[in-house]
């Protein structure tokens, strides 16, 4: 009887091995040729090496000196080290570990992102095309800094996404954050009494894509939004809040069409933390500053205004006002 036990485990042992290592040769080559195809189509794809370990039950990927740029977007990402680790029974289910420093490059600035800790989950359909049914990605300790002239911190910030019932493209996303200094916290003047971190930044939404986010988001072209709920925003900064809602639908050169209401509470110091930044056309904020002081004559409330702004025909309006163009919503 023990002779025959034995016979069984190594038997399944045995089995088990040629599972893993069928796996392995599956990994290692699937790789392969993905940064050969990368590599055709006249992206930069290299590392100085590549890992595969965690026998018997893990797929554990690490990437070293790692460069990926798409020459059809101008988006360029230079890390030292990124590891992908898969429990070989579930290799659809991936948790990704992203090196302490990193550079993400675009045409217009290069950012450095640092990070104390940066992970994400994520879980794959089981197809070739690999599409996302869910992920959350949580980040620890991050400084982003721009070559532009700007930075921002945040203590941590996370980020969930997953794909809503059958609907190929639509996906449910919600931003949770902590002590976030947004890049304007770094530009105020100092007599300015406003904390460095924002209390509250959050959001809810639901978005619907013009097609599922799978393999070709990264190898073809990003999806691109066609539209946008928002169950609500928030941004709460010392005694500033403004909250949104409001759904908008997205054409195919990315301006939106549709209502998201504003809530902004004590509204006139939010003007002058945009006019302290310098950012925004004095023009454009005088423009702002008028039509909302004549809503607050109007609602008799001159602390909290509630205000739909309407995008239509590339504008942005408050009521029948244009007052400045409509954003474009385009993902690179």
């Amino acid at each position: 009887m023990m002779k025959l036990l034995a016979m069984l485990i190594a038997i399944l042992a045995f089995g088990w091995s040629g599972y893993w290592l069928a796996g392995y040769w599956g990994v290692t080559t699937g790789f392969d040729r993905w940064f050969e195809d990368r590599r055709a189509q006249g992206w930069v794809a290299e590392y100085d090496d590549r890992r595969v370990l965690g026998f018997p039950n893990r797929f554990d990927t690490t990437f070293t000196n790692l460069t990926l740029a798409d020459p059809a977007s101008g988006v360029a990402w230079d890390m030292p080290f990124l590891q992908l680790f898969a429990l070989s029974y579930r290799p659809n289910h991936v948790i990704a570990v992203w090196s302490p420093e990193q550079v993400l490059s675009t045409p217009t600035e290069k950012l450095t992102v640092s990070t104390e800790d940066m992970r994400a989950s994520v879980v794959l359909r089981p197809d070739t095309a690999l599409t996302l049914e869910r992920s959350n990605l949580a980040i620890e300790g991050m400084i982003l800094g721009s070559s532009a002239d700007w930075r921002m911190s945040a203590q941590t910030l996370g980020l969930a996404m997953h794909r809503l019932g059958d609907a190929p493209a639509t996906y449910r996303m919600a931003l949770q954050s902590t002590n976030v200094a947004p890049p304007v916290a770094y530009r105020l003047p100092s007599g300015m009494q406003l904390p460095r971190t924002l209390a509250t930044l959050a959001a809810d939404m639901t978005v619907t894509f013009d097609k599922p986010w799978d393999r070709g988001a990264i190898e073809q072209a990003r999806p691109q939004p066609t539209e946008i709920d928002i169950t609500l925003a928030e941004i709460g900064w010392g005694d500033l809040q403004l909250n949104a809602a409001g759904r908008v639908t997205i054409d195919s050169f990315g301006y939106p069409s549709g209502t998201i209401t504003l809530r902004a509470v004590n509204w006139r110091e939010i003007i002058a933390v945009a006019r302290a930044t310098g950012r925004v056309s004095p023009g454009v904020l005088d423009t702002i500053e008028g039509a909302l002081d004549l809503a607050a004559q109007l609602a008799g409330n001159a602390r909290q205004l509630d205000i739909p702004l309407t995008f239509r025909n590339g504008s942005t309006r408050i009521g029948p006002v244009p007052f400045a163009p409509a954003p474009v919503i385009r993902l690179r």
